[in-house]
């Protein structure tokens, strides 16, 4: 990409200047978990009712699946189906439960194409907020002036959830390319930010 040599794109004078971030595709990524995360089952799942709902969840071929790829035998999995309402399973089966759950619960919302057109709205696209890096422990003389961007952002979703889904970091680095590049003469000081809020 094109861009002034002397911003935070360069990754040597950005750890330099002891700014802290990461780079703009790995926030994408957490954005994105995030996104998963806040759609699925709210109660945790050391509650009796996150329990039971998990194991509903799980209740199919691919759902025990997931579970015996998590550790669990399958005579475990038969005695929690059986009776969700009275299992105890121990922390650790919990823990495991809830891999299982949220590796499901991201496979479907990929497979079903609902995350794609969650984030498309219908091609009116999602209110991205960019927080630029933390300059909290720059030296004064070295600090940027940058300011939280707030930009639309469309047409990249389809794109962005085959690379999450995949889990191809380099794609998702280009396709953040592409969203900064729709900002001003500065977009490469935010190749490296501190978080990005998607409105979904």
């Amino acid at each position: 990409m094109a861009g002034s040599p002397d911003l935070w794109s360069r990754w040597g004078q950005w750890q330099k200047s002891d700014a802290d971030g990461m780079k703009g595709g790995e926030a994408l990524i957490l954005e994105l978990n995030r996104i998963v995360h806040s759609s699925g089952i709210a109660s945790p799942i050391t509650s009796r009712r996150g329990l039971v709902a998990r194991l509903r969840y799980l209740d199919s071929p691919a759902g025990r699946a997931e579970l015996q790829t998590q550790g669990v035998s399958p005579r475990t999995i038969r005695t929690w189906m059986k009776d969700k309402g009275k299992t105890s399973p121990t922390s650790a089966s919990r823990e495991r439960i809830d891999a299982a759950y949220w590796h499901r619960r991201r496979e479907n919302l990929i497979r079903s194409g609902w995350l794609v057109r969650h984030l498309d709205n219908k091609g009116r696209g999602r209110r991205m907020e960019i927080y630029p890096v933390d300059q909290t422990r720059v030296e004064a003389k070295y600090r940027r002036d940058l300011n939280t961007r707030s930009i639309t952002v469309r047409y990249i979703w389809s794109d962005l959830v085959d690379a999450w889904a995949t889990r191809d970091a380099r794609l998702v680095d280009e396709i953040w390319d592409d969203v900064i590049s729709d900002l001003d003469s500065d977009y490469n000081a935010y190749a490296y930010v501190s978080s990005v809020g998607i409105s979904a």
